[in-house]
């Protein structure tokens, strides 16, 4: 466990087996545009990491380049996150690791270190996949075992192996994590061995590797993001492409997603083939809502990466790069990063009908509403992973890819408010990802991508000003 001086002291060993930067960024005079009160403005951290609220506090978690038990390096570029009650004060973070089997200098940010020196201690048969001379790929997922007590670090091991581009995912009622690859990799088209574009399910209580079994039934694309209705078992999809689709899995068996199921895609029940976007041609105006229809896709395997080509030309509408996804109170609420005249981003509401899944669903089908638009980057820049919180307020964490405008976390209440919660001030203007607030609702959870850190943050929580 480090502490926020400790970083600054000690992140120059843990980040240099990546070649990673880790002197801090000096203090920016950037504002920012809220439309909701808050807690108020934020206060310039004196280490030049994070910039918080009065009265909130954050803690170094984990970091790339540290030792796990298991003797592998904590690889870099962080994503998604989930968190899970492990029973007493013990909580697991299950992390993914953006790490693309295309890129010739992320193989060395993977958890055999910068010279591969390490490699040897993670069996290629417990891997999914290796690059064609025998070495695994370095995506996957860690898996964090922390005390929120004594808040300390009591473990930390490789999940997964073998994987590519482990962007987002979600979390299961049933305890697991499920990691989505952003990425259509095959041998004929990059260094791999197999194809890649699939999720993959890691037990949050595992102690060691999960078993690397794709779950087909879901499709093969650029995946970004899962979140599941624990009502029906229902699994909903996001795709992370300018031309993507929204999508949900009807399982066969609930619960258990290797049984597979009906994959769908869905339509504006008005509006067939809709670009929900508003970037070229608005088709909706904020607070909108539109009844929905949802498509049955075949060859969900998708040789030739062209699923959601074949889903839009038979009604599918086209959401601009669907990122985070997460379930709410009997809804659930997702990003669409470049959505909006702007193309600084929209979040959009889904609402299921009470019969979702069900033959006679289209007597009451279920809605989807343009719930928060950005008109100003100031206000909301490229909203990316989002959780939503106990008291009700979407958290929502930045990818704006500029050197110039910082990332934030963003929160949004229920009337679609938007406020600022912490500002990324460390030297590169990483993204943030994995927002994720713990069990008992005391501490969100949140990676900035690069050089990859964990933070814990603290603070009075939904006691908002105003």
């Amino acid at each position: 466990m480090l502490h926020r001086r400790q970083l600054l002291t000690r992140g120059a060993t843990a980040f240099a087996f990546a070649g990673m930067a880790h002197h801090a960024n000096a203090q920016t005079t950037e504002t920012y545009l809220n439309t909701a009160a808050g807690y108020g403005p934020l206060v310039a951290d004196p280490n030049g990491l994070l910039d918080l609220p009065e009265g909130f506090s954050y803690q170094v978690v984990s970091q790339a380049g540290d030792t796990m038990d298991d003797g592998l390096f904590v690889p870099g570029q962080f994503d998604g996150m989930g968190c899970f009650a492990l029973g007493g004060s013990r909580v697991a973070l299950v992390r993914n690791h953006e790490l693309k089997g295309s890129s010739a200098s992320h193989r060395n940010w993977g958890p055999g270190g910068y010279r591969q020196e390490r490699l040897g201690l993670l069996p290629a048969d417990r891997a999914y996949d290796t690059f064609k001379d025998g070495r695994p790929l370095p995506g996957g997922t860690t898996t964090v075992v922390y005390d929120m007590q004594t808040r300390q670090v009591v473990g930390q091991h490789l999940s997964l192996a073998g994987t590519s581009t482990n962007c987002c995912g979600g979390q299961t009622p049933w305890g697991s994590w499920l990691t989505c690859e952003e990425t259509e990799e095959t041998p004929a088209d990059a260094d791999v061995t197999k194809s890649h574009g699939w999720v993959f399910e890691v037990p949050a209580a595992g102690t060691g590797l999960a078993d690397p079994i794709p779950l087909t039934a879901l499709g093969r694309f650029d995946h970004e993001a899962v979140c599941i209705d624990p009502r029906t078992g229902i699994v909903y999809l996001t795709e992370d492409r300018a031309d993507g689709l929204f999508y949900r899995l009807l399982p066969a068996r609930a619960g258990d997603l290797q049984a597979g199921g009906r994959l769908q895609a869905m339509a504006f029940r008005d509006h067939l083939g809709a670009d929900t976007s508003n970037n070229t041609n608005r088709v909706w105006s904020l607070g909108d809502w539109r009844e929905v229809v949802w498509m049955d896709l075949d060859h969900v395997d998708s040789p030739d990466a062209d699923l959601r080509k074949r889903g839009h030309a038979a009604g599918a509408v086209l959401v601009a790069r669907g990122e985070g996804i997460h379930w709410g109170n009997g809804e659930l609420y997702l990003t669409a990063t470049s959505g909006g005249p702007i193309q600084r981003g929209q979040i959009l509401r889904y609402v299921p009908s009470l019969r979702e899944g069900q033959s006679d669903e289209g007597d009451q089908p279920g809605r989807v509403q343009l719930f928060v638009e950005s008109t100003d980057e100031k206000t909301l820049n490229m909203g990316d992973n989002l959780t939503v919180a106990p008291w009700g307020d979407l958290i929502v964490c930045e990818d704006n890819y500029s050197a110039a405008i910082r990332n934030h976390i963003k929160g949004v209440t229920p009337d679609g408010g938007v406020y600022t919660l912490a500002r990324n001030v460390f030297t590169g203007n990483s993204e943030f990802a994995g927002a994720v607030m713990s069990p008992d609702g005391s501490t969100l959870f949140v990676n900035i991508q690069y050089p990859g850190i964990t933070y814990a943050i603290r603070g009075p929580w939904g006691r908002q000003l105003g």
